[in-house]
């Protein structure tokens, strides 16, 4: 398990007084330092810049894109692989503008499309915290890109056609409340970067903005949730207790969702994640979808057989599952989510909730690709997304095989 250091020796040293007069964080308050501590948090830093286990923000994870694997850089003050020789300027353009200490381009698996929102003040709070975390000495891995995507220059064309550089704008209309949630969904908490899909250049489609994308072989669901939503049947405290605490009554979180839950949205304050329930609330879906191809009765009769042998003992005979323990499948999102790819990767690997402050004891499904063949998974698969009133493709047994193939990479 990752942990943030939300409250590391460099910070109580700065709060005691005792930091060198050399340190970056000599001027700054410990206000100033919470500020940048608690916009970390909400932009979800460390989970891209660690890698599990290994010391906090120091780079080196592979982010995996459909043009190749790109690595983070360490964002610690180490002088020589870090931050250290940094200044704010540069760390600015960084994250406003997408530019290099060096003048080169950043790829947008960096999210400084959604962190150019972020005023100035905020982006110097975070520089000003990341200077009080221990420095850690860690080389960045080469990028893993083949031509033409190695050439950065190639960036410039990118961002004219799909980067708008600007902060966020409050809409006039609205209120505070929603307001705030809107900074955070589309600024610092990027949320689209995993739920909305992307064009063949990799930028989001914006005409499709929080409607469901898929990622690193995850297919994330529609979280908006006005109607036709993936979140309509939640209420506003759904969103909360699960972004809190990665369980309620309707799903947990696992896997990347599990990440941002552990590291960031459970450290967040009862009123931003209100906010951000506002905020989703507020968005409607994009009307009815289109009819479901179910499954022929041979296929669903196996695949019945097969749920009451594997599934029905926590998910009961019924999908309505054990809420907070175990999921519903009746009326997921997750399994009604026009691409299966989630559903079969569960299947196939299991899943493990997040252990959070509040649930901190997680509970597990076990996987069965060892125990059931690709035909079988898209039984099940496809007789748990077209029972108990939920209405969605049948898998098949192709796309089971292609996903099983793709997990052994």
């Amino acid at each position: 398990m990752i942990h943030a250091p939300f409250l590391t020796a460099a910070t109580v040293a700065l709060v005691m007084g005792l930091m060198s007069p050399t340190t970056h964080a000599q001027e700054n308050s410990f206000a100033q330092v919470e500020r940048g501590r608690y916009a970390v948090a909400t932009g979800n830093c460390q989970g891209c810049h660690t890698i599990p286990g290994e010391a906090p923000f120091s780079g080196g994870r592979g982010l995996e894109t459909p043009f190749g694997t790109i690595y983070t850089p360490n964002i610690t003050f180490d002088a020589e692989t870090g931050l250290g020789e940094w200044s704010k300027d540069e760390f600015w353009q960084a994250m406003h503008n997408g530019v290099a200490r060096d003048g080169s381009h950043l790829y947008p698996a960096f999210p400084y499309p959604h962190f150019t929102k972020m005023p100035r003040a905020e982006v110097d709070a975070i520089y000003d915290y990341l200077a009080t975390i221990p420095h850690a000495r860690r080389e960045k891995p080469e990028n893993e890109l083949p031509f033409p995507f190695d050439q950065r220059i190639a960036l410039l064309g990118w961002k004219w056609m799909f980067f708008e550089p600007g902060e966020f704008e409050e809409n006039p209309d609205k209120s505070p409340q929603w307001n705030r949630g809107a900074y955070l969904v589309e600024g610092p908490g990027h949320c689209a970067g995993c739920h909305t899909p992307k064009n063949v250049a990799g930028a989001d489609k914006k005409d499709q903005d929080l409607q469901g994308g898929q990622l690193e072989n995850w297919a994330a669901p529609s979280i908006r949730g006005g109607s036709n939503g993936g979140l309509e049947d939640w209420s506003e405290d759904d969103i909360v207790e699960f972004l809190r605490t990665g369980r309620n009554v309707h799903t947990a979180a696992f896997s990347t969702m599990a990440e941002v839950i552990e590291l960031s949205t459970q450290h967040m304050t009862e009123a931003d994640l209100r906010a951000i329930a506002t905020y989703l609330k507020d968005r409607e879906g994009d009307g009815e979808g289109e009819e479901a191809d179910l499954p022929n009765a041979a296929i669903l009769q196996a695949g019945e057989a097969i749920y009451f042998d594997n599934c029905s003992a926590c998910h009961t005979s019924d999908g309505s599952g054990v809420p907070r323990f175990f999921a519903p499948l009746a009326g997921s999102g997750k399994v009604n989510n026009e691409d299966a790819t989630t559903v079969i990767r569960v299947i196939l690997e299991g899943a493990r909730s997040v252990p959070t402050k509040i649930h901190p004891s997680p509970l597990s499904m076990p996987a069965f690709d060892w125990k059931l063949t690709d035909e079988q998974i898209a039984a099940v698969a496809s007789y748990i997304r077209s029972s108990w009133g939920n209405q969605a493709d049948a898998v098949t047994e192709d796309q089971v095989a292609e996903l099983r193939e793709a997990l052994k990479d």
